[in-house]
């Protein structure tokens, strides 16, 4: 099978295959990419997270949001009670997110903290750093490993803004894989392999065809105060391209 083809979801997504955590309180799912958290505004009504969740419980609410591109731990709280709970720790920044990006470039960031703040731009479909006008943001990295020419990076995002991560790493020089918005390269196997052929008459593809972030785990209290640790495996492109590098790298 050509994963680096894995450009949609399934044609039928089972939310019950995706999740990686549930209580009487919770469920966490492992968002697959290119699937929205939220119904879109949108002809077509793609498949959303939120309404798959509703044809398995009743008063399921989101409790955060992930990018459509960005796979990874999602949250879902099954009562109002749970949701409150949740919110506040979220309003408090008391609730512990890690993300890992492949970036373009070779860095070493160990504990760099970006602390700048955020606007959106006029469409509202990406975000700029402003200094007059917009919102706090804070974003600490730190690099898992380095490549000949990328980088593995841990995100701990201590805010929660649109588009956080991705613009703090643009920043930094080091923006994630497959990002045109934020200045990323696309990574293919030529620029990793040192003897590549490619066929006659076809073209090459991209390792990844999304920007390439994982919400990699979370960390939040439950209602009677115990903890709740949630790591959620990598997306299975977003496996081969981490794969492909270590491999390659040797």
């Amino acid at each position: 099978m050509d994963l680096t083809g894995y450009k949609k979801p399934p044609k039928k997504l089972e939310l019950k295959e995706n999740i990686v955590f549930e209580n009487d309180n919770y469920v966490v799912i492992n968002k697959p990419p290119f699937v929205a958290s939220l119904d879109e505004r949108t002809p077509d009504k793609s498949v959303s997270i939120l309404r798959l969740a509703r044809e398995m419980f009743d008063d399921i609410q989101l409790c955060h949001r992930l990018d459509k591109e960005t796979s990874g731990a999602l949250v879902m709280a099954k009562n109002p009670e749970a949701y409150r709970n949740l919110a506040m720790q979220f309003e408090h920044r008391e609730v512990e997110k890690e993300y890992h990006a492949v970036v373009n470039g070779v860095h070493d960031f160990d504990s760099i903290s970006v602390f700048l703040p955020i606007a959106p731009i006029k469409d509202g479909t990406a975000v700029r750093i402003d200094k007059q006008k917009g919102k706090i943001a804070e974003t600490v990295f730190f690099t898992l490993k380095s490549y000949p020419r990328h980088t593995l990076v841990k995100c701990i995002p201590i805010t929660g803004r649109m588009h956080q991560i991705r613009v703090h790493l643009q920043c930094l020089k080091a923006p994630i894989v497959c990002d045109p918005t934020y200045g990323g390269e696309d990574i293919y196997l030529s620029q990793l392999k040192k003897k590549f052929n490619l066929k006659n008459n076809t073209e090459e593809l991209p390792l990844i065809k999304r920007v390439a972030l994982h919400a990699h785990s979370i960390r939040f209290l439950d209602v009677d105060g115990q903890l709740i640790d949630v790591t959620a495996p990598y997306a299975r492109d977003f496996d081969v391209l981490v794969k492909q590098l270590n491999k390659l790298a040797k």
